[in-house]
């Protein structure tokens, strides 16, 4: 009988002692939902008291999960301009998809659209900015329409002002100006009126015509005999 009691009790302690609780991390609010939400956004951001930014899109989300540096969301487009010392504009920027981390690099995404302040205008679907090191990159293709050029390639890389960069595995076209074209053309034209000019035809041998021999007329005679 107390064989049968202490194996029981040993059987209960063993059965508690293997029960395991498995818990997790507490899941907030702020981990999942933006602590600030804006609609409609058209503003201003000013760097160390100067107004240097306007962005303009439809819906801005701030996240700051566990109270780490917050990042910023723009999922359904951006519109920003950058303005320089005198409050011109010196950098267009637009993309599908907008994403600021750590407030210091742009993670833009979808159709990107960047003009300088050449007038140069870049394309692509990806393109990163440091704001720290003051540079632009990305690892995809990338189309650089200029005046007087186009260029092609990946794995872009430029200074922050888009104006001294350098593309990999590049190919470009490079319109030619109106002077080579009409010499060009001057060329091609003189080669084609060389080129169609028919040999003058060939004129038919003349005949000689035969010689004839003088005749004489004898009045005494019937006949005219010829020498």
């Amino acid at each position: 009988m107390r064989a049968a009691i202490l194996f029981f009790v040993l059987c209960c302690l063993l059965a508690c002692g293997g029960e395991v609780e498995h818990t997790a991390e507490a899941v907030y609010d702020a981990d999942s939902l933006p602590f600030m939400h804006s609609t409609g956004v058209n503003t201003l951001i000013s760097d160390s008291g100067v107004m240097r930014y306007r962005l303009v899109a439809e819906e801005w989300d701030i996240y700051s999960p566990n109270n780490q540096v917050a990042t910023w969301k723009f999922r359904k487009g951006l519109l920003m301009e950058r303005f320089d010392e005198n409050f011109h504009i010196d950098l267009y920027v637009q993309a599908d998809t907008a994403y600021l981390h750590h407030q210091r690099t742009w993670e833009l995404r979808g159709r990107v659209v960047v003009r300088n302040v050449k007038d140069d205008v870049f394309l692509t679907e990806e393109l990163f900015w440091d704001m720290t090191n003051h540079e632009m990159w990305n690892h995809q293709f990338m189309r650089i329409i200029t005046p007087e050029r186009e260029l092609e390639g990946t794995e872009f890389r430029s200074n922050e002002q888009m104006t001294n960069y350098s593309v990999s595995n590049s190919a470009g076209a490079f319109p030619v100006s109106d002077t080579q074209t009409n010499d060009a053309a001057d060329d091609g034209e003189a080669l084609q009126s060389d080129s169609t000019l028919a040999p003058e035809p060939m004129k038919p041998a003349k005949t000689p015509a035969p010689k004839t021999q003088p005749i004489k007329f004898n009045p005494h005679s019937s006949t005219q005999t010829s020498e």
